[in-house]
């Protein structure tokens, strides 16, 4: 995709982040607005952290709220832009229940020249009962 273009997360997600690491999590476009962007990853077994419990791990957690961060800056400026994560601070609050998909809503709240400020929260079916919260920065690495 041109630097310069409209970004569209829909595309983007089942061409590029579909691919790879998004493609072995299954992480899929949910929906976004002018600041933020919701993707989710569906319960597959393999990605359980605790056998015992059918937990999902958190590696894939903090995957999607990385991927959904990061798009809500992309949507935000209308484009993509090279960036790399500066910070990724990730309270979970309880585990993700077995069985149900995960919701990740990034929201970028604040762009500067060279950092992007982020938050959001991954649930599994109810917005008011969150599995984790996520606060981050972003830095421009095409400056």
């Amino acid at each position: 995709m041109p630097v310069n273009s409209a970004f569209d997360p829909e595309r983007f997600v089942s061409t590029l982040a579909s691919r790879a690491h998004g493609g072995l999590i299954g992480l899929r476009y949910v929906g976004h607005g002018e600041d933020w962007a919701e993707l989710a990853i569906d319960y597959d077994e393999r990605l359980i952290g605790d056998e015992a419990s059918g937990v999902l791990a958190s590696g894939p957690i903090l995957a999607l709220m990385d991927m959904a961060t990061s798009m809500s800056i992309w949507i935000k400026q209308q484009r993509f832009r090279a960036q790399a994560t500066l910070d990724l601070r990730v309270d979970y609050l309880r585990p993700a229940t077995p069985g149900k998909a995960v919701i990740g809503r990034g929201e970028c709240y604040r762009i500067t020249r060279s950092v992007a400020f982020i938050r959001g929260q991954a649930h599994d079916g109810d917005p008011d009962d969150p599995v984790a919260h996520v606060a981050g920065t972003y830095m421009f690495t095409d400056l």
